[in-house]
């Protein structure tokens, strides 16, 4: 995966309380709500770069099937 940008980000604190509240209500950190929020605007604009991948995936990753026992020799 590609290195991330850093960004400092100035706010109004009533605007990041709001896009706090909204990145709770759907489970997000506050960081992921505002990339979210930005790549939906450059997308509606048809600006989003077509190499701009996904957003990076969270979380645990996915279990993996048990890895079948060898067969008993007789």
């Amino acid at each position: 995966m590609a290195e991330r940008k850093k960004v400092l980000l100035r706010l109004d604190p009533a605007v990041h309380d709001a896009v706090a509240r909204w990145a709770g209500d759907e489970l997000r950190s506050t960081n992921a709500q505002i990339e979210f929020l930005l790549r939906r605007a450059l997308a509606e604009a048809g600006r989003l770069p077509g190499g701009a991948g996904g957003p990076p995936r969270r979380g645990r990753p996915p279990k993996q099937p048990p890895a079948e026992p060898p067969p008993d020799s007789p």
